[in-house]
């Protein structure tokens, strides 16, 4: 998969340029965080820039092994290497939704005190850490309080309102979200390189804006495309032009309900976050409501103000449905009767 064979292994590589400089400067100076909480949404690259952060500060040839003012790590030396392979035995990754307990977190607390066998700093990131139950949350805030010397902790998130403000205020908090579309097509550069695709830069532009706003999804829509042997921009308009959430919306807002929960149903099961629809969707009809009211069309403004209250609604129940497509679907049809009784 080409997310996973062009996934950054260095700071140079990290496609998020916010991101990039803001761990460059921290790396940097002179007083190194114990604590770092990552938030954004799925494939934003947050693991990508926590196993390089671990990589960072554990090389052996770099300004953390005093050789230099270089603070990207070097790839060759066995830490690197190690990290690369998840082989490192001070390196160590939880996902916190399947070991959220605090039995996990306990296990997890106990072995930041032990001496790193071969690095030096013993890193622990968990992954998905707003799924953390409330005592392990507790057990880890005492850990930050007064973290070992040679710890540092990687909390990621898609979820910061989750997490405690005890446990943010102890963090150094980094922002991934939203990703900018240069940043997306940088990484689409690299991997058309890799791979030697050519693709018009429109093409690649065209690729970021159907990407959700995450690497990943664009990783996997290149990917998608090649296999397909869609490589001529029109070609890639029309095949993306169908799969877009702009396409989605076309159809709710005419009423074509089938359509668009066969587009839902489809966008579902080959990856699609609802959650980043949702916001994208959002995002966009507050544009055209905007432009509405500014023509003055009463229908149109009807319409989407009623859009957005369904899928505002259906958003706040993602936290709590055992099915995420269910409350999408129900705004849907909710929004059709509307229209249809």
């Amino acid at each position: 998969m080409y997310y996973l064979k062009y996934r950054p292994k260095s700071l140079k590589e990290l496609d998020n340029t916010k991101v990039k400089q803001l761990l460059i400067s921290t790396l940097s100076s002179k007083d190194l965080p114990h604590a770092f909480l990552f938030i954004g949404e799925r494939g934003t690259g947050k693991t990508s820039a926590a196993r390089i952060l671990a990589k960072a500060v554990n090389c052996q040839n770099n300004k953390f092994a005093e050789k230099g003012d270089e603070v990207d790590p070097c790839n060759q030396c066995a830490s690197c290497q190690l990290i690369d392979k998840d082989s490192s035995p001070d390196v160590l990754e939880l996902d916190a939704a399947s070991n959220r307990g605090i039995e996990e977190i306990k296990n997890l607390i106990r072995e930041s005190f032990f001496t790193p066998m071969h690095s030096r700093f013993r890193v622990f990131i968990i992954d998905e850490a707003h799924m953390i139950t409330q005592d392990a949350f507790n057990v880890l805030l005492k850990t930050l309080e007064e973290p070992p010397e040679q710890v540092i902790f990687i909390l990621a998130t898609t979820n910061p309102e989750k997490i405690p403000a005890t446990i943010k205020s102890r963090c150094m908090i980094f922002n991934f979200s939203p990703v900018e579309e240069k940043d997306i097509v940088h990484m689409l550069e690299r991997i058309c390189k890799g791979e030697n695709i050519k693709l018009e830069k429109q093409a690649l532009e065209f690729i970021a804006k159907a990407a959700n706003k995450s690497f990943r999804d664009a990783a996997k829509i290149l990917e998608e495309l090649v296999l397909m042997n869609k490589t001529k921009l029109e070609e890639i308009k029309e095949y993306l032009g169908v799969k877009s959430e702009n396409y989605f919306l076309e159809l709710v807002l005419q009423g074509k309900v089938k359509e668009a929960l066969k587009w839902l149903d489809e966008f579902y099961t080959t990856g699609g976050d609802v959650k980043t629809l949702l916001i994208n969707s959002l995002q966009t009809l507050k544009q055209m409501l905007i432009e509405a009211v500014e023509k003055e069309d009463k229908i149109e403004i009807k319409k989407i103000a009623l859009l957005i209250k369904f899928l505002q609604e259906a958003y706040a129940q993602l936290k709590s449905t055992p099915v995420e497509l269910i409350p999408v679907e129900l705004a849907l049809i909710s929004f059709y009767n509307s229209f249809h009784d």
